[in-house]
């Protein structure tokens, strides 16, 4: 897997643990950019048909996924966890695409959840692309440690507009200008 392009017919988006609660306890203008951008994230998937799952964190505790994703999960049934890795849960496993060979993560937190979703899902031979305008961590600190450990790790360090952009790969693609808007 040497492309480094993250391409629309082999992603797969993963959306983790964006709840609520936990969300509360999140650098309040930090919180809002990373749940706008993972917003933008499922309606691009949505748009090129791009499967996606969402993950919640023990959901009875941290509550439910915020409003600025639910509002455009489409077909898209939330699963709970109580793993940190979303690759312990089984149901999980079984909605991944054994014919999706990279995995767009966003979500929280990075240095937790986001870090072992990643790297288990690296140990799975999968190519995992981490979205750092969308991932958040309540230390940033941490959220750095994540990214450092991610990235020696093989893990791709992106952003959210590289990857609308490299989902179309091309301004002719037929949702080239509904995708644009979404960052407008």
């Amino acid at each position: 897997m040497s492309n480094l392009i993250a391409k629309s017919a082999v992603s797969q988006l993963v959306i983790v643990d964006m709840q609520i609660k936990l969300s509360s306890v999140m650098p309040a203008d930090i919180m809002q950019k990373t749940a706008k951008n993972c917003g933008i994230l499922v309606q691009a998937a949505n748009m090129l048909a791009i499967p996606a799952i969402v993950v919640e964190q023990y959901p009875q505790g941290l509550g439910e996924t915020v409003a600025e994703i639910t509002q455009y999960l489409v077909n898209t049934k939330v699963i709970a966890k109580t793993a940190f890795s979303a690759c312990g849960e089984p149901q999980f496993m079984q909605k991944l695409h054994r014919d999706r060979s990279q995995i767009i993560i966003a979500g929280m937190e990075a240095h937790i959840c986001i870090l072992q979703t990643a790297l288990s899902l690296m140990d799975q031979g999968k190519q995992v692309f981490v979205v750092e305008d969308a991932i958040i961590s309540r230390n940033e600190n941490n959220k750095t440690n994540a990214i450092n450990r991610l990235r020696n790790a093989g893990c791709i360090m992106t952003n959210t507009e590289s990857v609308l952009f490299e989902w179309l790969a091309d301004a002719k693609h037929e949702s080239a200008k509904a995708i644009s808007k979404l960052i407008k």
